[in-house]
């Protein structure tokens, strides 16, 4: 066995990298702050870019294709001779990011070890294997498993077990209230507790060490969203966790933050000079349920005003794109299998909100005239947010989309009750067929540099 043992740093979020006998892996690289355009680390670090540039890794390691784990600006700044190893199911990204001029591009199948070195990096399936994965890293006697984002089935929990004992986990310690945040006045606030769930899993696993990860940020300084969004703090993960298996050792890594294990135990080692730490890092979650949402309108006053040209592909997309994509998309619920009237409204920077009016049926959308008949499904955003997410491929989560924020007719809100607030129409329009919108943006930039 190496005594030497298995260094492991913290970069962001779900970013790390392991070193072992001189050889360095990463996982997951996201160099940005903010990244995914509005995910502010925390705690606070910059990133010192030229620093980077001058790194070498034996291989870099990317669990999917989310832009919270997957960015080509951050990978804009790795040597093009990195072997990097993606999880991806869709060819696009392999060519987008071949096409940033990275040489050595390989896609990761389940269950079959990544050699490198010293380490043997095995990708496991995730509950939802069409997306994302996990990853076990074996090296210098260790075993370390990188749940990265991922929920876990029991088929999977068991052959996990059956690769123990674990040294360490790497766990994805926060959940997202994003139907709480999306339609708040239709969910009750989330209760601050752990998923049942996680505690079995955990106690299944045994490992030696858990480690906090994942979810690692907050959005803007001004967004209801820091206080809605993030129901488990640090300090409820490590009570919680700590009183169901008191063998455990359950340790925080903060960004630059390393440490060395081996069969000793954990031991403090040489941070990242990279990632540079800003201010307090003590710093923990504070959950407030719906946290009394402000209106769209007060949101859409934070953003800078939309140009003529921005505003103008805006205008166009809800007039005539949008009517033309609606065809294109599926719902998931029957709701929309009758002819419904939906309330489109845009909000620019001064509060002001622009409504489109259309008629819903079946796979057509047309635009009619307010008051043609009663709503059945109402939508809010920033304007800004729109543009973001049609030219700039902003994800859902940071958007600040309302949904169905009014009080519709009773035989209306009595069919409301079995339909899914992610089957409505501008979700749809935007995302319902889209792959890698955000890495294609990032990418336009690159090259046009």
């Amino acid at each position: 066995m190496d005594m030497a043992g298995l260094t492991v740093s913290r970069i962001l979020h779900a970013g790390y990298v392991f070193e072992c006998e001189g050889r360095r892996i990463a996982f997951d690289t996201i160099f940005e702050n903010p990244f995914s355009r509005n995910c502010h680390a925390f705690p606070d670090v910059r990133f010192d870019g030229e620093a980077i540039r001058r790194q070498r890794f034996d291989a870099v390691f990317i669990s999917h294709f989310h832009d919270d784990h997957c960015s080509l600006e951050s990978l804009d700044l790795l040597d093009r001779a990195t072997p990097l190893y993606i999880y991806c199911l869709f060819d696009e990204l392999f060519d987008m990011v071949r096409h940033l001029g990275f040489t050595q591009v390989h896609s990761l199948a389940l269950n079959r070890p990544v050699e490198i070195g010293p380490f043997s990096v095995t990708p496991r399936e995730a509950m939802d294997a069409g997306v994302d994965s996990m990853f076990q890293v074996r090296a210098a006697g260790m075993n370390v498993l990188n749940v990265v984002d991922s929920w876990i089935d029991d088929g999977t929990l068991a052959q996990l077990v059956a690769q123990g004992p674990w040294d360490m986990v790497l766990w994805p310690f926060q959940t997202m209230r994003e139907l709480e945040v999306l339609a708040p006045t239709r969910h009750a606030a989330a209760p601050p507790g752990l998923p049942e769930e996680w505690i079995a899993q955990l106690k299944a696993l045994a490992p030696r060490i858990v480690v906090p990860s994942s979810c690692q940020f907050l959005q803007e300084p001004w967004s209801w969203y820091n206080r809605a969004f993030f129901p488990i703090s640090y300090a409820r993960f490590a009570q919680e966790v700590g009183a169901a298996l008191p063998d455990v050792r359950i340790v925080r890594l903060d960004p630059s933050v390393s440490v060395r294990l081996d069969a000793g135990g954990l031991h403090a080692a040489p941070p990242l000079p990279w990632v540079i730490p800003v201010g307090p890092q003590d710093v923990d979650y504070v959950y407030e349920g719906n946290a009394a949402p402000p209106p769209t309108g007060e949101i859409a006053r934070h953003f800078a005003p939309l140009g003529e040209q921005e505003q103008a592909r805006v205008t166009g997309y809800c007039r005539h794109g949008l009517v033309a994509k609606y065809g294109d998309t599926e719902a998931g619920c029957d709701y929309f299998d009758r002819p419904r009237t939906w309330r489109l409204s845009v909000f620019d920077h001064d509060g002001r909100a622009c409504d489109y009016h259309y008629r819903l049926d079946g796979g057509r959308a047309s635009l009619v005239d307010a008051g043609a008949a009663p709503l059945g499904w109402t939508t809010e955003i920033p304007a800004a947010k729109l543009y973001a997410a049609l030219e700039l491929g902003e994800s859902l989560t940071s958007m600040y989309m309302r949904i169905n924020d009014a009080v519709f007719d009773a035989d209306t809100e009595r069919e409301l009750l079995d339909a899914e607030i992610v089957d409505d129409p501008l979700i749809r329009c935007l995302f319902g067929d889209t792959f890698g919108a955000y890495q294609a943006a990032q990418l336009r930039r690159l090259l046009a540099r």
